[in-house]
């Protein structure tokens, strides 16, 4: 049997979600609503959380009054987020590699550092390419990754975390072209190890990529509240394009 990619197993595994149970809704949620008004999004457009998890993002979308679809590769997210399902709000299992079939959207959001996770930068191409696809003309895309310049400066080699009964023992390092976080614990009497790997993609990495695949970059933005991008100090690398 082929091996999944580490990403496909790892974000579906109930350990990834206890790891990460810290993460502020309320931060997400006044995020997504700095983004809704800057790009005057109004109700009834169509938007696709792409690589949406549980689907904190997209509930808060759809309580902005958006159409919104929530595609992730991992079947258990999906099976939790669903729980929140309505008549314009939608989930369902994807690969953001590839084109929904007959789905077209306003806007396109892939948050959270949800971007760079393959070994070929081609996979990059063929996720903004199908993205490309299935933006209405004149459409927008927002990408919310982390600063990696200030990340790989800043890297916390070794760190041990306490959540609940588990403690997770993390190492980082940053190999040139990915920064990894290696995570080992035990979890009744059974060892585990998973490794996250995510392409170390900088500013200037995106807007090559981006004039590749025939987006035109309006906008970046260096943290949740919108203030303005530095490559040395911001919390995160926001970009907002549009489909040429």
């Amino acid at each position: 049997m082929e091996n999944k990619e580490w990403f496909a197993e790892w974000f579906d595994s109930p350990f990834y979600h206890k790891l990460y149970s810290n993460r502020d809704d309320q931060e997400a949620k006044r995020f997504v609503e700095h983004l809704v008004d800057f790009l005057a999004l109004t109700p009834g457009q169509h938007v696709l959380d792409l690589a949406c998890g549980k689907g904190r993002h997209s509930i808060t979308l759809n309580a902005c009054g958006l159409n919104v679809i929530g595609a992730d590769l991992a079947p258990n997210s999906i099976a939790a987020a669903a729980q929140h399902s309505n008549e314009t709000l939608s989930f369902v299992v994807h690969d953001m590699r590839e084109v929904i079939p007959e789905k077209h959207f306003d806007v396109v959001m892939n948050l959270f550092t949800s971007f760079g996770y393959f070994d070929s930068t081609d996979d990059n191409k063929r996720v903004l390419n199908s993205i490309h696809d299935m933006l209405q003309p004149d459409g927008l895309l927002v990408i919310d990754f982390m600063n990696a310049t200030r990340v790989i400066n800043t890297l916390v080699k070794e760190e041990t975390k306490e959540v609940e009964d588990t403690t997770f023992h993390i190492s980082r390092r940053y190999d040139g072209t990915h920064i990894y976080k290696d995570i080992q614990f035990n979890d009744s009497g059974r060892d585990f190890h998973f490794t996250e790997r995510v392409q170390a993609i900088t500013d200037q990495d995106f807007r090559a990529l981006l004039e590749a695949c025939s987006f035109e970059l309006i906008r970046t933005f260096g943290d949740f509240d919108l203030n303005p991008y530095a490559a040395a100090s911001s919390d995160r690398l926001i970009l907002i394009a549009r489909k040429r």
